[in-house]
């Protein structure tokens, strides 16, 4: 079991930066992979990206010049750094957990909460 809680959302201007955390309990994240969605109203949940166990990132092409997947092991703790935010980032942003640990067969298990991301137009 992985439980995970996401931290670090707010009200940001466009241009600004946001770094997400995502902190986990449980045995298994240090050899899960780790995934980070974001769902804005009325859409459905899009991938951003992955991070394996051994720290290898996969960032979605259409985000990966402004976002960055990383983690820290030792403090069971998953990051997502975000730059040059733009309104369309608004979402609630959720971490996930894959014991599988593949960026390519990448399917969470578990699911945070969310943290919610307000980039004002």
């Amino acid at each position: 079991q992985v439980q995970l809680m996401e931290s670090g959302g707010g009200l940001v201007q466009p241009g600004g930066s946001l770094r997400l955390s995502c902190e986990a309990s449980g045995r298994l994240f240090g050899t899960s992979a780790i995934g980070w969605y974001r769902q804005a109203p009325g859409t459905r949940r899009e991938l951003v990206g992955t991070i394996t166990s051994a720290g290898v990132p996969d960032v979605k092409d259409s985000m990966k010049d402004r976002f960055t997947i990383s983690r820290d092991n030792a403090k069971d703790t998953a990051y997502l750094q975000m730059k040059s935010l733009k309104p369309e980032d608004t979402a609630v942003y959720y971490c996930s957990a894959d014991p599988r640990d593949s960026n390519s067969y990448y399917f969470p298990q578990f699911w945070g909460q969310g943290t919610q991301v307000s980039v004002p137009s």
